[in-house]
């Protein structure tokens, strides 16, 4: 349990709780990143790690609200789930179909998705790379492919192409998203030719230590290669990017702490600063 005090509000007799419910979640870095913006911003909150059941998480967010717990990040496997429980929806949630932040406000639960607003403010803030006006390919058609498409067309690339092993997957994305911007999909033999100005990979193939069967030479000159997984080493990914001669390499720890940010600023109504946060954990990396 991690308490922080108030001293700007002494009234305070109970923290507001907040928890990341996951499974499995014992890996989480959300507490630490929570009590940060916590102690920055002189917020008074408990932010704790709950293991929910694979088959529990109704029952664990029913228990949350009976015990009076003001909201919570939801990571793996829940978030499809989350967005099925959620009695209300941003705009970004339903685009995403998958929630990954919950409110509890008066007998409503709200939900939202700050996955992609996350990696949006990586790119654009921290790694001070412009999206508009830049061919953007976007690997993988599962839930964190969904969950960034929206504010990612927000920002208006010149196109924005979907790339996946099974390619019907990525034309259903396609199609969904179409209004929002220029955005298509491909199988991956079909990028050969093609270069872009950003790769993001959006697979799980990091996890497993593998890369998705990317073409050579799809990485323009002065290209970002952005992975949306993190570790103390470069992914396949970024090694296969960085061989191909990728200028910029980027994994996928700023858009974490930036999504907490988000979710921070939903439920606090104040954003923290989020530099020296995502410095440290780089240090806890290294």
């Amino acid at each position: 349990m991690i308490l922080i005090p108030n001293p700007s509000n002494p009234a305070h007799i109970m923290s507001d709780r907040y928890v990341v419910i996951g499974n499995p979640v014992a890996h989480s870095k959300s507490p630490f990143i929570h009590a940060a913006f916590a102690a920055q911003c002189q917020q008074d909150i408990v932010y704790e790690r709950l293991q929910a059941p694979v088959d529990g998480f109704e029952r664990a967010v029913s228990d949350l609200i009976a015990k009076g717990a003001s909201g919570a990040n939801v990571t793996v496997p829940f978030k499809q789930e989350a967005w099925r429980l959620s009695t209300r929806l941003s705009e970004r949630a339903k685009a995403a179909e998958a929630v990954n932040t919950l409110s509890f406000q008066r007998g409503e639960i709200i939900g939202d998705n700050t996955d992609g607003v996350g990696l949006t403010r990586d790119i654009a803030d921290n790694l001070a790379v412009p999206v508009q006006g830049r061919r953007v390919l976007l690997l993988g058609a599962g839930g964190a492919v969904r969950g960034v498409l929206l504010p990612l067309l927000a920002l208006a690339p010149a196109q924005l192409v979907i790339a996946n092993r099974t390619v019907e997957k990525a034309h259903v994305l396609a199609q969904q998203f179409s209004s929002f911007g220029d955005v298509h999909a491909a199988a991956y033999a079909e990028l050969a030719g093609e270069t872009f100005d950003m790769v993001i990979n959006g697979t799980s193939a990091s996890l497993s230590d593998d890369l998705p069967p990317l073409p050579q030479g799809v990485f323009a000159v002065g290209s970002l290669a952005y992975d949306m997984m993190y570790g103390k080493a470069l992914t396949p990914f970024l090694q296969f990017a960085q061989a191909q001669g990728a200028a910029q390499l980027a994994d996928g720890l700023g858009m974490l702490v930036e999504q907490a940010a988000e979710a921070f600023q939903i439920w606090r109504g104040v954003r923290p600063d989020t530099a020296p946060v995502l410095q440290t954990l780089r240090e806890q990396l290294a």
